[in-house]
């Protein structure tokens, strides 16, 4: 009876220890210890990655909690970040749950392709697989060889866990401004001059960069539409500058409006032959959905908003106010 009792007090006593093991924390190598799970690791492997990635524990003991919580296949692959206070609880709840460590990347409206490059060549923790590709080696990796990459990835806040692909946020980017040019095409009007998304995703291209005040971009696409409907030229600056590329330096010259580019469009008829930055959602709706107006004419007001007019008199003057000061 007495060896009974003793046994019982044993085993009560391994499962109060294991009670409190399991909620204590645990130590870390580190202030912040990275572990990545792949796809398919068994519990074992895991209890070996965690063990051998910089936390002080028993590789053996973390797979007897991992297995005896009955929920060691539902560990979820990943990249996670282990804190300092993580106990074996709250670190299988973390595995579970799939709480991976996240980071997030910004790519600005009216960035060019060249810019949202930059940006994800600096973004935290992201791995830069595009390193060294050039745009077409990029957009062939991506299955659209042969396509320009300008305009084509829409401009957005994107989330990845920690170690993700650069070419992974760019995937996503590319999936989401398919999406979006769609979604806009299918509000397309029957009166209008654009007879294919793409030629709807240049003049976008061409509305953000003209300005940063959505509620003109309506009014700049009629401008352009009212060109295009008396055979005008677009005669707008943002293609130019695209045109002249590093060579631009800041200041738009006479001399570069008269120098023929494939998108000087104070030099040659319609639309560019690509897109000139990436635009957001309201510049493709206005692209895809002008206001009815008689302007052909804007200028920049100096405080982000534009003044139109419906003749050439009416703008220079205007000009002259806004922006020569007369």
């Amino acid at each position: 009876m007495r060896f009974f009792i003793a046994v019982v007090l044993a085993v009560v006593a391994l499962v109060a220890s294991g009670f409190v093991w399991v909620q204590s924390p645990l130590k870390l190598e580190s202030t912040v210890v990275d572990i990545h799970i792949d796809a398919g690791s068994s519990a074992r492997e895991v209890a070996h990655q965690v063990a051998s990635s910089g936390v002080d524990v028993s590789e053996d003991l973390l797979y007897a909690w991992f297995r005896l919580s009955g929920k060691s296949r539902q560990i979820r692959a990943g990249s996670y970040e282990l804190n300092a206070g993580i106990t074996p609880r709250t670190l299988l709840e973390k595995f579970v749950r799939g709480d991976q460590a996240l980071r997030s990347v910004t790519i600005l409206e009216g960035w060019t392709f060249r810019q949202a490059r930059q940006a994800l060549a600096k973004a935290d923790a992201l791995k830069q697989d595009s390193r060294g590709l050039s745009d077409d080696a990029i957009m062939a990796a991506l299955g659209r060889a042969g396509q320009h990459p300008e305009g084509r990835f829409f401009p957005d806040t994107y989330t990845y866990a920690k170690g993700s692909s650069d070419m992974d946020v760019l995937g996503q980017a590319l999936i989401a401004m398919d999406k979006q040019l769609e979604a806009a095409w299918s509000l397309r009007r029957a009166n209008q001059h654009l007879q294919t998304p793409e030629q709807a995703l240049i003049l976008a291209s061409i509305i953000e960069k003209e300005t940063g005040k959505t509620a003109d971009q309506t009014l700049i696409s009629s401008v352009f539409h009212n060109r295009m409907q008396i055979g005008m030229r677009l005669q707008t600056d943002p293609t130019v500058i695209y045109g002249l590329g590093e060579r631009f330096d800041g200041n738009l010259r006479r001399s570069d409006l008269l120098a023929d580019t494939p998108y000087n469009t104070y030099t040659r008829n319609g639309l560019p032959p690509t897109p000139i930055s990436l635009p957001g959602k309201s510049a493709l709706i206005a692209a895809i959905q002008p206001v009815s107006s008689k302007a052909l004419y804007f200028v920049a007001r100096g405080d982000g908003s534009s003044y139109f007019s419906e003749s050439l008199d009416e703008h220079n003057r205007a000009v002259d106010k806004y922006q020569r000061g007369r």
